[in-house]
């Protein structure tokens, strides 16, 4: 199979990444890859070992050696640390500030750089994330870049943890969202910034529908499909 079959989607946190790089693979019948829980697994780890943000050294030789996988079935992906699925259980504000803090962390990112490469070597993968454009996946076909205004992705995020019965308010979501902008842009290792040759899409006033058109007409296109 053609390893360079592989379809970033980048950008900042709360710009519909998740949502829509599981339609696309549900359109596409291909896998996908939400690197984004990776890190939040590693995050997760971190806490229940009792590693706080002053810790992010020792949280990179945690990731070094922790069993973490990722089991696909087309589109949905859970997360595992050993035979524990964590899917669940790291999807909140703490865990989110947390992942975005190490994620900085240039051994961390080290540590799931090679398992993110191993799950995408067969290809036809759909994969959202930070750096998956410019770093991970380089040599990807075809590469995507969201962005929306802040205050927008704050909203969309809100919403969607109520809707999973996750307690949550405005206030607390918009200040998380410009944290990790802030983090996420100006670290040293990997910052977030689109890869030369990708699609920048705004979807401040777009609907995931409209943007997940653009992308699958985007993707048919590049893969003749």
């Amino acid at each position: 199979m053609d390893k360079t079959q592989i379809i970033t989607i980048d950008g900042p946190a709360g710009a519909g990444k998740s949502t829509l790089s599981k339609n696309l693979a549900q359109a596409l019948g291909w896998n996908r890859l939400d690197t984004g829980a990776i890190y939040r697994a590693v995050a997760l780890a971190a806490k229940e070992s009792g590693l706080g943000p002053q810790d992010a050294q020792q949280v990179g030789l945690l990731a070094e050696k922790l069993d973490l996988s990722v089991k696909n079935h087309k589109a949905e992906s859970r997360v595992f640390i050993g035979s524990r699925d964590v899917t669940g259980l790291i999807r909140n504000l703490e865990i989110s500030a947390l992942s975005s803090i190490y994620s900085s962390e240039p051994r961390v990112r080290a540590a799931l750089l090679e398992l993110q490469r191993r799950l995408g070597a067969r290809g036809a993968l759909v994969t959202e994330g930070r750096d998956m454009g410019t770093v991970v996946f380089p040599w990807a076909k075809l590469k995507f870049f969201l962005v929306a205004d802040v205050g927008v992705r704050a909203e969309r995020r809100y919403l969607q943890l109520i809707r999973k019965g996750v307690s949550a308010d405005k206030a607390s979501v918009l200040a998380n969202l410009a944290s990790r902008d802030l983090s996420d842009s100006s670290r040293s290792a990997a910052p977030l910034k689109p890869a030369p040759e990708a699609l920048i899409i705004d979807s401040s006033n777009l609907s995931l529908f409209q943007v997940e058109t653009i992308m699958l007409g985007k993707a048919k296109e590049v893969f003749g499909l």
